[in-house]
């Protein structure tokens, strides 16, 4: 039996042997190849278990995003969002965004095929008009939004048109307003967006034409000037002479933009100097008459409004706090906001008996129970402005921004063509009628729900803003282009298709359907013709050159 075992021991410990395979070399194969397809085994499922790790921690992870996502959208209501990622893109939004790009693409290439060069289209008469001494203003508005959404054939081939024909050197007296938030604006937001040194060099161009209108005793500037001998002067129709206030306080975005990516510090100072001068007697209640006398500075008895002619000199000096990076070198300017919204607050009425929330007129001490539609950028700008306040402020502007949105959108639904007419009367006991009844594709109400929409994620807005688009495609939609209404109330059309509709409205209403993450608030501030420029904190007015890098939006959506 000793024997026995000690044999069978052998018998298994023999395949432990070197020795025994090698002298039996098809064993020793064998026994190769049975190594390697266990190690291989081994191996794999090793790497699976690891694999598996990984896509748990990234599941746990993602369940954990959509988690804390789930606990910030609770409650949002009117409520602003301070940390709000995108979440998942909604169908009908990305449907929606296409109807508008379509939209775009009909007025571009009606433009194109009809008015190629001009100012701005005339739709029914299949020509162009050159409305501002034929500076392409539709070509330059309209750059930004074709690079917004995509349209890169469309976008190049009036990139070329801008670098081969676009000239300046004209005996054209133009409007320094309108030159600077249209030409200037649309070319600065080219370059920020693509970063093509040919917008900027063209900038440059028409913005030296202008600087000659700043040339007066208070540096506030005549609002009319010859672009080829630098002659500057004040409408004819404006009271005494006197300069006004939009025109003159509505060039500090673009110019300030301008000296910070050519480094040249000229452009900066004469808009500031501006500033300056009107925050020496500036109000209490921070509101000012529309006429200024560029003179000695004094404002001139005449109506105060967030209206037309008024307007967009509140909205710059909350977007120059904005565009500066809410920095202290330009809390002044958040300052003097804050004291123009004390008095816009004492403007602010109810209408009976549907208490609609507008923004009366001021003449003298009376007010005027009319509002424009132009004063509807308004709820923007109240909700843009509203996180600087504190908790309580921050909670009232957002408030009153929702209420006098509601009243705006009501302007359209109004009507019978659900189009707003260009200005309200509000009279006791019947709410509100239109008074002057044309509608020429105006964007400020589509602007503040675009706003409101990103500041607080309440898809209302944008319900709001669907409709009014709907309005304009059965109202303004021709076969070759988009045009006005010269009556609301009977839809008879005009023959007009605004450089301000490519640029604005139908920009406004893209995004509104667009994720956050395309032209970010955070990033980016619009001037007052929805021309995007890059945020960029202002800390040391010694170095005001800043690098752009080219940005790609279109492509990062599926529309």
């Amino acid at each position: 039996m000793a024997r026995s075992r000690s044999i069978s021991g052998y018998g298994i410990w023999k395949y432990l042997n070197p020795a025994y395979y090698l002298r039996r070399p098809r064993r020793l194969a064998l026994l190769f190849i049975v190594f390697v397809s266990v190690s291989m085994l081994v191996w794999d499922r090793i790497n699976l278990a690891r694999e598996h790790e990984v896509e748990v921690l990234k599941l746990n992870e993602e369940v954990s995003r959509l988690e804390q996502m789930l606990e910030e959208l609770k409650g949002v209501g009117d409520k602003p969002l301070k940390n709000l990622k995108d979440v998942p893109e909604n169908p009908v939004d990305i449907q929606r965004r296409q109807k508008v790009k379509e939209a775009m693409i009909h007025a571009w290439s009606s433009y194109e095929k009809y008015a190629w060069g001009k100012d701005e289209l005339q739709p029914r008469t299949k020509d162009g008009t050159d409305s501002f001494g034929g500076l392409g203003a539709t070509m330059v508005d309209s750059l930004d939004t074709l690079y917004i959404m995509g349209l890169d054939e469309q976008f190049q081939k009036a990139r070329e048109w801008v670098a081969s024909s676009l000239d300046f050197d004209k005996d054209y007296d133009a409007s320094m307003f309108e030159t600077t938030i249209r030409v200037v604006g649309g070319l600065l937001s080219a370059y920020d967006l693509s970063g093509d040194k040919m917008f900027l060099e063209k900038a440059k161009d028409i913005a030296d034409r202008l600087l000659p209108a700043w040339n007066t005793p208070t540096g506030i500037p005549y609002n009319i000037i010859n672009l080829r001998n630098g002659n500057a002067h004040n409408p004819s129709w404006a009271a005494g002479g006197d300069s006004i206030l939009a025109d003159s306080g509505t060039e500090q975005l673009e110019f300030i933009a301008l000296s910070q990516r050519t480094g040249d510090p000229k452009y900066q100072q004469k808009v500031e100097k501006v500033i300056t001068e009107l925050n020496k007697n500036f109000p209490a209640d921070g509101l000012l008459p529309i006429y200024i006398n560029p003179d000695n500075a004094n404002p001139s008895y005449s109506t105060t409004t967030f209206g037309a002619m008024g307007d967009s000199f509140y909205e710059y000096l909350l977007k120059v706090w904005v565009q500066g990076n809410k920095t202290s070198a330009v809390k002044p300017y958040r300052d003097m906001w804050e004291k123009s919204m004390k008095g816009l607050l004492s403007l602010v009425k109810k209408s009976t008996p549907s208490s609609f929330t507008y923004i009366c007129e001021k003449n003298g001490n009376n007010l005027i129970d009319k509002m424009d539609e132009l004063a509807c950028f308004a709820p923007g700008m109240l909700a843009l402005g509203a996180s600087g306040y504190g908790p309580d402020e921050e909670k009232k502007f957002l408030s009153l921004a929702g209420e006098l949105a509601w009243t705006c959108y009501n302007f359209y639904q109004s009507t019978p063509t659900k189009l707003a007419g260009e200005n309200y009367f509000f009279t006791a006991g019947q709410d509100m009628s239109v008074g002057t009844s044309w509608n020429i594709l105006r964007p400020e109400t589509v602007e503040s729900l675009f706003y409101l929409w990103r500041l607080t994620g309440n898809k209302t807005y944008q319900e709001w803003g669907w409709n009014i688009f709907e309005a304009f495609e059965k109202n303004s939609r021709v076969e070759s282009g988009y045009v006005g209404l010269k009556d609301v109330n009977t839809g008879a059309k005009d023959n007009k298709m605004q450089s301000f509709f490519l640029a604005e409205t139908l920009k406004y209403l893209y995004l509104l359907f667009s994720p956050s993450s395309v032209i970010s608030l955070d990033e980016w501030v619009f001037n007052t013709e929805a021309h995007p420029l890059k945020i960029v904190a202002r800390n040391d007015p010694r170095k005001p050159t800043i690098a752009l890098r080219q940005r790609k939006f279109g492509q990062q959506i599926k529309v």
